[in-house]
């Protein structure tokens, strides 16, 4: 599930025009030095003798001389904005045509853009008879069909494919990887090295075990076993996705290793020397009691305790690189900058509700939920409302200029601040629409389908029998209704 934010910008910055979402949003541009430094940014633009791009301390320039090319339209890296535990630039292990059947089982059990479940049931029946060649291509096919699925994003049908495989191969190495990879994608990172650590008794020196073990690691908070990790993969074999994914964990070990560390009944506390200890201590109160709000609001307690990260406002920019009208994220991990302060005051005490609210729906959800439930959600439990936005709203609903719930779902941290403020508005009025026709029980069974593998407007569907196009429609005629004059 992408990065999820708590936004700065304040009512009625945006305007009119950068509100018409006809344009793409912006993608990532890498700047290529000539002496082979590449630095990703945002806005990228020639000026004169200069090469002036955005960060989120604001806009840069480099001297055009040193610059060999510019690479535009990339996809965002691990290390900027965009990435987060669950979704790190990491691709599964393939299984070689040896051991998928020479590719002839690949070709039969996927074909004309469909798993063929005949082929496979007689693949299952000819395993019976307990030969090693039949079981094995059993489990290449439930694999063939695991790959598939994750190629379209079905997560659920993925994994029971391919833990289905592992019943014919238990101990193929490639079979408990990928079976622990979903895991990974769903943000299932203990259940993931039960796996991994099958895989490593089997195939002890494999660079992939320890590459997707990192990432376990990574997830459950733990630096240093998740650097030991990457640098064992390393070490095994050269791999640019395991050095992102390194160099991303050694910056965070290296800012939090003079850090001071607290904790509560589901809290993991770190915050810089220099902040008041009594500081710590209110945020961890105002944390829990936030917990409890939420977890009665959404019926769901979050298994796994939750890592919170207090930085100075420096160090909150050099270690998240996020864009300037950013004032906190959740990446798998609540930051929040907190210099200057010496007690939760009430715009902290709301930052830190609508991050923890990231964290609840992460969890409940495996990361699956789309940004605009993210980010409506969040803003509707730290108490936002609609009022500040709904003329705008409804003037661009009218207008026909709506975005689509379905541009929403994915990444917004491509957005510029206009962009972005439109974005936040329009979902929070989506969320707080569905909320006040039925209240959080709705929410609740959305949140419940879409963890269970639906499309969220699948979802929606199913428990409003609205799609996104119904949604949007009564969204308006809400905000008409509750905030017209």
């Amino acid at each position: 599930m992408p990065i999820s934010t708590h936004s700065r910008i304040a009512p009625g910055l945006f305007v009119l025009v950068a509100w018409l979402f006809a344009g793409q949003l912006a993608a990532a541009d890498t700047i290529v030095l000539k002496n082979g430094r590449r630095i990703v940014a945002l806005s990228v633009v020639e000026d004169g003798d200069k090469v002036r791009y955005q960060t989120s301390a604001g806009e840069l320039s480099l001297p055009k001389s040193i610059v060999d090319h510019i690479e535009k339209g990339g996809p965002l890296p691990i290390d900027a904005p965009g990435a987060s535990a669950a979704n790190l630039a990491i691709t599964p292990p393939a299984m070689s045509a040896a051991e998928s059947g020479g590719g002839e089982v690949d070709r039969a059990a996927v074909h004309d853009g469909a798993i063929d479940r005949e082929y496979i049931a007689k693949a299952e029946s000819d395993a019976r008879s307990g030969s090693r060649q039949a079981n094995a291509i059993a489990g290449a096919a439930h694999h063939s069909a695991a790959m598939f699925e994750l190629s379209h994003g079905d997560l659920e049908h993925a994994l029971a494919d391919e833990r289905t495989a592992l019943t014919y191969q238990p101990e193929q190495p490639v079979l408990l990887m990928n079976v622990a990879y979903l895991h990974l994608r769903r943000s299932e990172y203990r259940q993931s090295l039960d796996y991994l650590d099958r895989a490593k008794r089997v195939a002890p020196e494999n660079p992939d075990v320890a590459k997707l073990s990192g990432w376990a690691y990574y997830g459950m908070n733990k630096l240093d076993q998740a650097v030991a990790e990457w640098q064992r993969a390393m070490a095994l074999r050269p791999d640019s996705e395991v050095k992102a994914a390194l160099d991303k964990a050694r910056r965070d070990k290296r800012e939090e290793e003079s850090y001071r560390e607290n904790e509560s009944a589901h809290f993991n506390l770190k915050y810089n020397g220099a902040a008041e200890p009594s500081l710590a201590r209110d945020v961890l109160h105002t944390l829990e009691q936030h917990f409890s709000a939420i977890e009665s609001e959404l019926g769901y307690t979050p298994p796994d305790s939750i890592g919170v990260i207090l930085y100075t406002q420096q160090a909150f920019a050099d270690i998240t690189q996020a864009p300037g009208w950013v004032g906190a994220l959740n990446d798998g991990r609540i930051r929040v900058p907190v210099q200057g302060l010496n007690a939760v005051n009430a715009d902290l005490s709301r930052v830190l509700k609508h991050e923890l609210t990231h964290s609840f729906i992460k969890q409940k959800t495996r990361s699956l939920a789309p940004t605009w439930i993210q980010e409506g959600l969040a803003q509707w439990m730290e108490g936002k409302r609609s009022s500040d936005h709904s003329a705008a709203l409804m003037q661009i609903y009218g207008a026909g200029h709506a975005a689509s719930l379905k541009l929403l779902e994915g990444p917004w941290m491509g957005m510029d601040g206009n962009q972005a403020a439109y974005a936040y508005a329009w979902a929070l009025a989506n969320i707080e629409y569905i909320v006040q026709k039925d209240g959080m029980g709705d929410i609740q069974r959305i949140l419940d389908r879409i963890a269970a593998g639906e499309s969220t407007e699948a979802a929606l569907r199913a428990v409003l029998h609205s799609d996104y196009s119904d949604v949007m429609q009564s969204t308006a005629e809400y905000l008409k209704k509750a905030y017209a004059q």
